[in-house]
This record gives structure tokens, sequence and C-alpha cells, in this order.
């Protein structure tokens, strides 16, 4: 839990602006406001510009007060925000009196943390929260909004009304056996799991899809020294980022950048030539060229079009045929010069030069970051939700074969575990549900 303390906070970033927000929570957030802006009342949800003073009777600022009263808030508590004018110095000011009132400054988080204990989110939505502020695309931004309107909520409340449906005719079954059971409730049990089983395979799928489009698609430039990985990199940020040579190996460590496609924002990542070398330091940049390699979403795999193909050119073939199970996207480069590359190894490739137009592999790009993001599959935000899913998916899949032998008991065991696993992503499961549902249900006891 927390403690009652009243808390206040600076709720919007640093820097200059035309408004800054100060806030504060808790049982003596209206007082607080009250002795800061000499007003007596405020009517909640109604902004009422004021003047602001401090401990000496001097104006601070004139700002908006916004009082928001219990439980109609975001904390479920007592709520007063500030809208003064934007800058570090006036909003540093309004909370320093409200510390000198008897405030506490909020932990990070505690906000959120509040609105949780007093049921007025639960910890899907508040992960939405933190990740909808650090959004990489527009998709990203939609999905977010989707799970704070309660769509992860209400697929997780389902999983759990089925699992505790399961739970409590096992239970009845095995503790109140002379109670009249449905004939067919082994068969609606064993059909409930297969559904469940589908639905969250589909999710964990989805979710790995789309992995990239919370935290950002990595987006990985491979090739042999001098193919034009660093003015391909150069062309998409539209600036001199990397140093170009025509002496090989001289991007000898992994360059990582920003840069917007479509709606999308993504991590671009120039690595060093993938190559046979004898240098040390080279060594190393070469090892982190595959790392990045494998961790990529997109892999973008350069070819010279003027030289023949090489050995080299051959490992860096093999090499994202080892990683087929990613988007690879084989780019024909120097196409300005005479071919002398065999084209008839590669194919689906795009052809171009990295020194005129690189539009169709911009194209490309985009055409791969939407086709993983666009449909109306449920996609899990964080790690957290992935492991909470695959451990209640691999309770379900032990908990089969007990049903099957008639082993009740450790099949009530494994969907309790399941049940707390898919619990885990919006809020904590309680045995009291259960007995809930038994008593409820089957009127036991009467």
């Amino acid at each position: 839990m927390f403690d009652d303390a009243t808390i206040v906070a600076i709720a919007t970033a640093n820097g200059i602006g035309s408004i800054s927000i100060v806030r504060i929570s808790g049982a003596n957030a209206l007082a607080i406001a009250s002795k800061i802006s000499k007003k007596t009342t405020f009517q909640p949800r109604l902004a009422t510009l004021s003047y602001l003073y401090d401990t000496n009777n001097e104006i601070i600022d004139e700002a908006l007060v916004l009082y928001f009263k219990a439980p109609f808030s975001f904390t479920g508590e007592d709520v007063v925000e500030f809208q003064c004018h934007g800058g570090v110095a006036i909003a540093n000011m309004i909370v320093d009196e409200v510390l000198k009132s008897g405030a506490r400054l909020a932990n990070p988080g505690e906000f959120s943390k509040r609105a949780f204990f007093n049921n007025k989110i639960d910890l899907s939505k508040a992960e939405a929260i933190s990740k909808i502020i650090e959004a990489r695309s527009a998709d990203a931004v939609k999905l977010l909004a989707r799970q704070l309107k309660g769509e992860l909520t209400n697929f997780v409340n389902e999983i759990r009304e089925d699992l505790l449906f399961m739970l409590a005719y096992t239970e009845v079954s095995i503790d109140y056996a002379e109670e009249d059971l449905p004939t067919d409730i082994y068969e609606q049990i064993e059909n409930k799991l297969q559904k469940i089983t589908l639905k969250l395979s589909n999710t964990l799928e989805a979710s790995r899809r789309r992995e990239g489009m919370i935290e950002g698609f990595k987006v990985a430039i491979i090739g042999k020294p001098n193919v034009g990985k660093s003015s391909l990199l150069n062309k998409l940020l539209n600036y001199d980022r990397a140093i170009i040579s025509d002496i090989a190996g001289t991007t000898r460590d992994t360059i990582e950048e920003s840069v917007k496609i479509g709606t999308h924002i993504i991590k671009i990542v120039d690595t060093a030539g993938i190559r046979n070398a004898s240098d040390v330091i080279e060594k190393i940049g070469i090892e982190k060229s595959i790392e990045t390699l494998n961790e990529a979403d997109i892999v973008i795999a350069l070819f010279d079009n003027s030289k023949n193909c090489d050995d080299e050119d051959k490992k860096i073939l093999e090499l994202i045929n080892e990683n087929s199970n990613k988007e690879i996207i084989k780019v024909l480069n120097k196409s300005d010069l005479d071919n002398l590359f065999d084209k008839s190894i590669l194919n689906n490739f795009i052809e171009l030069s990295t020194k005129e137009d690189i539009n169709p592999l911009i194209k490309r790009v985009e055409q791969i970051l939407d086709s993983n993001t666009f449909g109306d599959e449920m996609t899990l935000i964080s790690k957290r939700q992935v492991s909470s899913v695959e451990n209640t998916l691999y309770n379900i899949n032990l908990s089969k074969e007990p049903l099957s032998s008639g082993e009740l008991e450790f099949f009530a065991h494994f969907i309790t575990e399941a049940l707390e696993n898919i619990s885990s992503i919006t809020r904590p499961y309680e045995n009291d549900e259960m007995l809930d549902v038994m008593f409820g249900e089957f009127c036991l006891g009467k």
C-alpha cells in the first residue's frame, strides 16, 4: 500500500514551454490549494483563474487551478492541478510552497500507484500510460490508446472467467461429489481449454511480430566493407553522420541513429564491414555487427554492383539465410557503375545507387513496418505481459493430461497457476474469486 501523505510533483517535462503543470494528490490537496491561492472555494472540474502566493504574501504567478474531488480523479483522491506559465523556476517555486504547507515530493510513478490501489486503473493500463509517453509511431499510440480504454483488461477478464469456471466446477467435483453437475461439464471444460490455448497462442505470435512497434523497430545495415553502408545511413539521415572512405574497415563500430520512415521512428544501425580481419579492433566491430544482425527486426543487406561476388559476399548471404525468420531486404548498390556482380544469386532484390535515389528502399521498409503494425489482434506491450501469457499457456497445456485421466487435484493445481499468471497482467488473483463462483453458481451449503 502507500502512506496517506499529500504528494506533489511537476507533471510536465523539464524545459521552457508555454505551460507547466504542478499536481497535488491527497487529503490535504484542496486545503493547500486554498492556502496558496487565498481562495476559499473551488468548484470541482471547473478551471479557476487565480494568483498564487508564497509565504511572504508575494505573487508567484497567475495560474489556472483545477480541483478534482475524490473519488472522481486520476488517483481516486482529491487532486489539484496548478497550470502555471512555463519554465523551470515558476513550477519549482509552486512546489516549494506546497511542500512548506505539509505535502511531500511524490516518488516516481506514485500518482499511478495510488490510482492502482484505489482501483482507478489496473496494471495493464499503468503500463500503457508509461509506454504511450515514449511511443515511437502513430500505430503504437493507437495500440496503447486501445489498452488505456481497457481492451487488454477485457481480454484478461474473459480468460479469467473461463479459468474460474473450470476451477470452480473442479473443486465442486472434488469436495461436493454429491451435488448434481451438468453431464457435459468435462466437454465444456475441454472446449474452453482449446479456445484459450488458441487465443493465447495467437496473442503471443502477434506480440512478437509487433515487438518493435512499442520500443522502435531496429533496422541493421550489413555488408562487406565498401559496399556503401555508411553512404546509405547518411542518405537516410540527410546529413554526413558516418565517415565515408575507400579504405576497407573505416567503420569499426556500430553507429545507431533514429530516423522517421512513414509514421514510424526506427533505430537504424550502420555496422562494421563483415570480412575476415586480422586487426583486433576491427574483429570486435565485426562481432558487434553480427550481434546487431541477430537483434534486428529488419536487415538491409548491401552488395556492390561494380564488383564480382566474392567469399565475403557469400558470407553475407550465409548470415542472412541463417536469419531467414527476419525481414531481409537485399540491395544491389552502385547501380550507376558497370555491372560485374552476378545478379542471379540474388532473388527479390532492389537495385539502386546511394548517390542518387533510395526511395525504392524507403518504400519497401515502410511497407514492412506497416505490415507488422496493422491488425486487430490483441498485442502485449511489455516483456512482463509476454512472460505472464507464456506461463499461462504453459500451465494450461500441463493441465490437459490430468483432466483427461481424471486427476482433478492436479488439474486444479495447474488451472490455479494459470489463473495467477494471467491475472498478474492486470490485478493479482485472489482465492475468494473462485469461492464466489462456487457458492454463487452452485448454491452450495444451502
